[in-house]
């Protein structure tokens, strides 16, 4: 009985102690189980890369080494399918068959360490290594042990062509390459994907010894291990015999080569806004290599005069996309600020913004296209511009202004429109260099007063172009995104309707129907320059001839320019039309020929303009110089001509009469086209058909309409600063008067004190004292003019 006793107690106890045991073993094996699905890292490698950046057809351009100072390229989707047979054939023989594990390796490699007494036989699969370069960890029983249980857990998360790949973008390939795409690049100089048997094997080979590429060492050993490779993939039938003797034929590389420099600023710049990646640019190759070669032919002629540095940037229209990024020329020479990548670099713009005042006017309504602006001298306060040409020509039409570059017509122009209101229009166009209020900038800003990067002034003028395509095509507009330099999976060309554009379409289409006519005949005959395609086109040179800039835009690309020296000298001769302007015109020979761009009627209306004056006609315009052209619908609001006038003269048209006065002379009426007399001193020298009004007879003598006398210098309240001469003394002022009668006598005085007389010119020097004083002239026929000035 105690028998049968003991044997139930015997029993219960080992039921407890069994229950024990299955309550503890469940959760460990759930933890390992756990421990399992989450031992593999993520990511598997966590190195860093190199910057790999390629054009829009997947060649590249160019690359920047990783922050370890590997070349070690970022992962591709695929290898060479030669690549993959020499490697696995190498490597393992059965990769495609095991789970990460190789059980007949494992048994012939414990059997080789057992006899030897050491390590001599791993046994690793191309799945275990891929795990011990991920690990990096030493060489011992336990970490093989480890890298086969993950070499496991890899095999259930990844293909094997995933894993081969893995393996093939992080083996060693010798001194600092890592990788089979940067040692084809490095050791072969073109990409894995055109790799031949012979460099398939040799990369297949290195990761086994990385140490065998070495240029002055162990060739022999490394072409005998290479053509042992080659001999068993001709004994397998996997080489034919033609195959296989070239390429046991072909020789190692004697060198490795540079990477490729294309488009090295955009590199640089993908480096440091988006490092450690493969990016796929929007750039077209074979379009920046053309370009680089004409900047570098342009670059050997402009270096004579000492000016260094060039930059350029193509733009689509369409597709909102860059398709050349030159930030400057010799890259890869540490001089001359060669290695500057200007298309960011803030540059004084010169007249490169006069276009967007002219059109902001247009549109408005302020300005209509031939509408003549004042070119004379003039000061507000203190700033006295002048033209480049140091030229007036008294008058001259907007359009013509604008085509000519005028700056005097400009300053004038942005001092009616108002200096905030077109600072505004600056930033919303997209100039980000605006970093200080627009009264700090001044008028100097339509001269160069601000600062610009090509690459927002190149921005400016794509977004007019595309919005003038747009309405053509759509009728509407929209809002423009800056253009990409990188292709995403976003579409560049989708944008956000708007319902009130920054410029209208017609004002844009008439602003470029004025640049196509842009005339430099003191810097250069631009007709000479054998241009394939109808361009609007327009130049810049900032003060002391720092910067030469020129943008052209046809309907489907923009062309940016800049030529100069990165470290801001100034050289003779660097104006935007003699430099920059050459460089665009030979740029835009190297790109396909494109249409004009459509006039937008819908967006403009036909009205009577005088042609002389440019304004909407008057009652007094003659009908010979009435012309209908297309003007914005705001510009029906314009200016009405002011400078057609009735006039009455003697029927020998020799004098002006009244009716009350004209006696045996006679009366017509007549219209006649009068200009302000500081503006008719210049613009008679300019135009012999212009007719100066005649003066009253002698019987009709008195007050007249007709404003005869216009001070040129100086300008009411001007502050004048006086230079003192060589010998310590006090220098002189010219005073400068415009008379529509030249050969009268004018009287000066100077605080009421005669200081002479002239005739014919009317010009007087004169050393007046510190203070405010009053000028006044008073001419023979006893009209008088006065004015009021300092000196300082």
């Amino acid at each position: 009985m105690d028998t049968i006793k003991e044997y139930i107690v015997r029993l219960f106890d080992k039921y407890k102690r069994s229950k024990l045991r299955y309550r503890i073993g469940i959760p460990v094996l759930l933890l390992l189980l756990i421990w399992y699905i989450l031992c593999l890292p993520s990511p598997l490698f966590d190195v860093p890369y190199s910057t790999v950046v390629s054009d829009r057809n997947g060649e590249l351009l160019g690359a920047r080494i990783a922050d370890d100072q590997q070349w070690r390229f970022p992962n591709t989707d695929s290898i060479p399918e030669k690549y993959k047979i020499c490697v696995t054939e190498f490597e393992d023989k059965h990769f495609y068959k095991h789970w990460g594990i190789n059980p007949l390796s494992v048994i012939r490699a414990v059997k080789q360490n057992v006899s030897k007494g050491s390590v001599v036989s791993g046994a690793s699969t191309i799945t275990m290594q891929t795990i011990r370069l991920s690990r990096k960890e030493s060489r011992t029983f336990g970490e093989k042990f480890i890298e086969a249980i993950l070499a496991t857990r890899l095999e259930f998360s990844f293909s094997k062509d995933e894993i081969l790949t893995l393996y093939a973008s992080h083996a060693p390939m010798g001194g600092n390459v890592v990788g089979v795409e940067a040692a084809s690049w490095r050791y072969f100089g073109h990409p894995s994907k055109t790799l031949s048997w012979a460099e398939a094997a040799t990369l297949a080979i290195l990761p086994n010894s990385p140490s065998l590429m070495h240029f002055g060492k162990n060739r022999n050993k490394l072409l005998s291990k290479r053509n042992s490779l080659l001999k068993k993939l001709y004994d397998k039938e996997i080489l034919d015999k033609i195959d296989y003797e070239l390429a046991v034929s072909e020789p190692l590389p004697a060198q490795p080569y540079p990477l490729p420099q294309t488009a090295p600023h955009l590199v640089t710049r993908l480096y440091q806004e988006e490092g450690g990646k493969r990016i796929t640019s929007t750039i077209d190759k074979h379009q920046q290599e053309r370009t680089e070669t004409i900047l570098n032919r342009w670059n050997a002629e402009f270096a004579q005069n000492g000016i260094n540095n060039i930059a350029a940037i193509i733009l689509d229209v369409d597709k909102n996309e860059v398709l050349a990024y030159c930030g400057n020329v010799h890259f890869d020479k540490s001089i001359s600020g060669n290695q500057v990548d200007i298309i960011q670099a803030p540059r004084s713009t010169g007249s490169i913004l006069k276009p967007f005042l002219y059109c902001a006017m247009l549109q408005e309504g302020q300005l209509l296209p031939d509408q003549l602006l004042p070119d004379i001298p003039v000061n507000v306060n203190g700033f006295a511009p002048k033209n480049f040409s140091l030229q007036y020509d008294g008058a001259v039409h907007a359009s013509e202004a604008l085509a000519r570059s005028l700056n005097v017509p400009f300053v004038v122009s942005l001092r009616k429109y108002g200096l905030p209101k077109f600072y505004n229009i600056l930033k919303r166009s997209g100039m980000t260099t605006l970093n200080r209020s627009a009264d700090n900038y001044g008028l100097s800003i339509i001269l160069g007063g601000a600062e610009g990067t090509l690459w927002d002034i190149s921005y400016m003028y794509l977004q007019m172009a595309q919005q003038l395509n747009n309405f053509n095509e759509k009728g509407e507009y929209y809002n423009p995104a800056l253009p990409a330099y990188i292709s995403k999976d976003q579409d560049h060309e989708k944008k956000e309707d708007i319902p009130t554009p920054l410029f209208s379409a017609g004002a844009i289409w008439q602003t470029f129907d004025a640049l196509t006519n842009v005339n430099r005949p003191e810097e250069i005959d631009w007709r000479s320059i054998p241009s394939i395609q109808k361009i609007a086109w327009k130049t810049g040179t900032s003060f002391g001839f720092r910067d030469g800039w020129a943008v052209g835009v046809s309907k489907k690309y923009v062309v940016g320019v800049w030529v100069g020296n990165a470290d801001g000298e100034g050289r003779p001769g660097l104006t935007g039309a003699r430099t920059a302007g050459m460089v665009m015109f030979d740029i835009f020979n190297s790109l396909p020929k494109a249409s004009w761009f459509s006039r937008p009627d819908k967006n403009l209306v036909r009205a009577e303009i005088c042609r002389q004056s440019g304004c909407l006609k008057s009652i007094n315009c003659p009908d010979a110089s009435i012309d209908t052209a297309w003007i914005s619908k705001k510009g029906l609001d314009g200016v009405v001509c002011p400078y057609h006038k009735k006039v009455h003269l003697s029927e020998d048209k020799r004098y002006q009469v009244y009716e009350e006065c004209a006696e045996n002379r006679g009366i017509i009426h007549t219209s006649w086209f009068i200009l302000p007399p500081s503006w008719e001193w210049y613009y008679k020298n300019q135009h012999s058909d212009y007719l100066s009004l005649p003066p009253y007879s002698p019987e009709c003598r008195k007050e007249e309409d007709i404003k005869l006398m216009e001070f040129i210098y100086p300008f009411p309240n001007t502050i004048i600063s006086l230079p003192k001469q060589l010998d310590g003394s006090q220098g002189n002022v010219i005073f400068e008067l415009a008379h529509r009668s030249p050969h009268h006598r004018v009287f000066w005085h100077l605080d009421n004190q005669y200081i002479g007389e002239t005739k014919d010119f009317h010009k007087k020097e004169c050393s007046p004292s510190k203070g405010e004083h009053t000028l006044t002239v008073v001419d023979e026929t006893g009209a008088s003019l006065t004015i009021k000035f300092s000196i300082k």
